[in-house]
């Protein structure tokens, strides 16, 4: 029996992955006069006085929203939310394995932008932070955007920065292993969706100076009439040398290639027309740009995938759970750039790199407790609970 029909019997068998539980008992009517009526009456009221109470009276605190609209889901598209469930049921369950956290999902059958800021700022007094997941570019960028200025609690688009930490906490773990300097390669990035962009804006951040950046229609360069206003501004700031053409062109004398798009994308000819000793990570799902066995043929000296079925899983379940936990443990509302960077090198730090394993596996328990304390560097930009 294959690992899908493994996993669709799995599901069937426990009609999806998660369920809730009651923190306390219920099994004499004193019990219930407590957590029910007449007592919770009590403490309803004195949430109605002060609303920051709820963070100390339910279970508010611990609780986290995972969004989505099912447009963009793992590499098989807009599928809609019905069918984006497992996924999101996936992540909730990595959240309360990893860092003890209780997250709901929420799969809506929407996808206008305004219509899913609205949903997300009328839930917002049931959670301490927003986790939004397979939300298709280049909606995704506003949402986020948006919710970020107006919620007060921490919002997390894994897609996009969840994916860009994981490729930069292997990236310095590569560099490490191949003494390459960031200012001085050359780096390819296939893939202009949320995941591609936020990557590509995370590695300029870090130092990374020479990146190429293709959509499906090749090389983006400020040449390009058809572009939105995030490839825009890329254009900008990449492909400094006007390059134009498609993937093979992008590859040519690159030293690092990222792959955030679709399967079998990669030829060993382009893989072979790289330096040598080239880092390939090729993280579409379920199939990778090249299978690594094929990229290594080639030439590749580091090759990750999102798989865990390979060497060198790179992927974004390593930095959803200690970063949520991280957010709310310190009270902390905003991502910014250097603490991305900063969760990145903890992430790196947890393992000694070996070539065949960049980066701490998913279920490394102390990736959670890593991230936590790159967090805390900056609790100077706590905020108090939110009215």
């Amino acid at each position: 029996m294959d690992n899908n029909q493994q996993s669709i019997n799995l599901h069937r068998e426990w009609r999806g992955k998660i369920e809730l539980r009651n923190k306390v008992p219920l099994a004499t009517d004193a019990d219930l006069a407590l957590a029910y009526t007449p007592g919770v009456a009590a403490v309803s009221s004195a949430i109605a006085q002060d609303s920051r109470r709820s963070w100390e009276l339910t279970n508010r605190a611990n609780q986290v929203a995972i969004i989505s609209d099912g447009t963009a889901v793992l590499g098989l598209g807009d599928i809609g939310p019905e069918a984006a469930m497992p996924v999101m049921e996936g992540k909730a369950a990595i959240f309360k394995e990893f860092a003890g956290l209780d997250a709901i999902p929420l799969c809506l059958r929407e996808k206008d932008t305004e219509a899913i800021i609205k949903f997300c700022r009328q839930i917002e007094p049931s959670f301490a932070g927003i986790n939004l997941e397979d939300i298709a570019a280049p909606r995704c960028f506003e949402i986020l955007s948006r919710l970020e200025t107006e919620l007060s609690i921490p919002v997390f688009h894994d897609d996009q920065d969840g994916t860009a930490i994981v490729v930069l906490a292997a990236l310095v773990n590569a560099l490490k292993l191949t003494s390459r300097q960031k200012e001085e390669m050359k780096v390819v990035v296939n893939g202009a969706g949320a995941a591609g962009i936020a990557t590509t804006r995370l590695l300029l951040s870090y130092g990374v100076s020479n990146i190429i950046i293709l959509d499906s229609r090749g090389i983006i360069s400020t040449e390009r009439s058809d572009l939105d206003a995030a490839k825009k501004d890329l254009a900008v700031k990449t492909n400094t040398n006007k390059v134009s053409g498609d993937l093979a062109v992008a590859l040519e004398g690159a030293d690092v290639f990222v792959g955030l798009s679709k399967g079998n994308l990669v030829t060993a000819e382009m893989v072979s027309s790289m330096n040598k000793g080239a880092i390939i990570f090729a993280m579409a799902n379920p199939t990778p740009e090249i299978m690594p066995d094929l990229a290594k043929q080639a030439g590749a000296l580091i090759v990750g995938t999102g798989r865990s079925d390979f060497a060198n899983q790179i992927n974004n379940a390593l930095v959803f759970p200690g970063m949520f936990k991280g957010l709310l443990t310190y009270h902390i509302k905003d991502v910014t750039v250097a603490m991305k960077i900063s969760v990145a090198e903890a992430i790196a730090a947890v393992v000694e790199p070996q070539h065949n394993y960049l980066l701490p596996k998913v279920m490394d328990k102390k990736v959670v407790g890593a991230i936590v304390e790159a967090i805390a560097e900056f609790k100077p930009a706590a905020i108090s609970a939110p009215s």
